[in-house]
């Protein structure tokens, strides 16, 4: 039995059990056959895109420093976990209970230098944990199998494809198959823009949208592990440059007058408003 989770937790932890209550018992009447119309009409599947959506919208929140907006959408993110815990618990699969205590049983599992008697001095050796008892997880509950699975066949193939690369050269790394520095991939990375440009290149009468396509999902699976090797995160570095875009081109239509403006544009000014906007433009800084 997992050690019992200690009672002197802060008191905003320990208040937190009623209105959590409270939003389970708010999302059953929703639910029930005399509740919202909208609400009942929602299936597993209707509501993944909001899933989604929520999540994204709490990334955004995070990288504006918007401390209330990120608690708003925290709320957004919970209501999807008790969307689907209800709707599971009406079909008989489990409920929100089962959830909770399914986590905090993970949760003291995975931290046995804190709920245990084993030692973790800094946060490499509790990663180092954390895997190993996940490893030993899905071989428990893998034992039951009897065709030949692969490592990698825990990390979805339905997550982002960003971070689906990212993992799978994470979980390959562990067997020793990776680059041993950054310098391999910025190596890799020419050689695969290059293969690239092969495919591009008129005189090749092999080439076709299956080639082009592969060659540039190879570029970007290697910037992914790129970014991997230099400890940055893809999907936050693409994100800041995304935002980067818009300011930048927002005043590229502010210089040029209107967007209309900006579409009359010839390429060369164009050009020139877009350096303008690089030049003037002041990066926000992250608190």
């Amino acid at each position: 039995m997992p050690e019992p989770i200690p009672e002197n937790l802060p008191q905003e932890v320990a208040s937190a059990t009623d209105p959590i209550a409270e939003a389970v018992a708010i999302m059953a009447r929703l639910r029930a056959p005399s509740g919202c119309p909208w609400d009942r009409e929602q299936t597993f599947d209707s509501i993944k895109r909001h899933t989604l959506e929520e999540t994204y919208e709490v990334f955004d929140a995070i990288e504006r420093r918007a401390w209330p907006d990120l608690k708003d959408e925290l709320g957004d993110l919970l209501l999807q976990v008790l969307f689907y815990a209800q709707m599971a618990s009406e079909a008989g699969y489990f409920t929100i209970q089962d959830v909770a205590e399914n986590l905090n049983a993970k949760l003291i599992r995975r931290h046995p230098h804190i709920f245990g008697d084993v030692e973790a001095t800094d946060s490499n050796a509790v990663l180092r944990n954390w895997e190993q008892i996940k490893q030993t997880e899905k071989k428990a509950s893998a034992s039951a199998q009897t065709s030949q699975t692969s490592m990698l066949d825990e990390i979805p193939r339905s997550m982002p494809a960003l971070m689906e690369a990212g993992k799978l050269g994470s979980r390959a790394a562990k067997v020793g198959f990776d680059w041993p520095n950054a310098d391999g991939l910025f190596d890799k990375l020419h050689e695969e823009i290059g293969e690239l440009k092969s495919e591009l290149n008129p005189s090749s009468t092999a080439s076709s949208t299956t080639a082009i396509e592969a060659e540039l999902g190879d570029i970007l699976f290697t910037a992914v592990n790129l970014a991997r090797h230099l400890k940055v995160d893809p999907e936050s570095a693409l994100r800041v440059t995304n935002a980067k875009f818009r300011r930048r081109f927002a005043a590229m239509e502010s210089a040029a007058g209107d967007s209309a403006a900006l579409a009359a544009s010839s390429p060369d000014q164009l050009e020139i408003l877009w350096n303008q906007a690089k030049n003037a433009a002041t990066e926000p800084t992250r608190s």
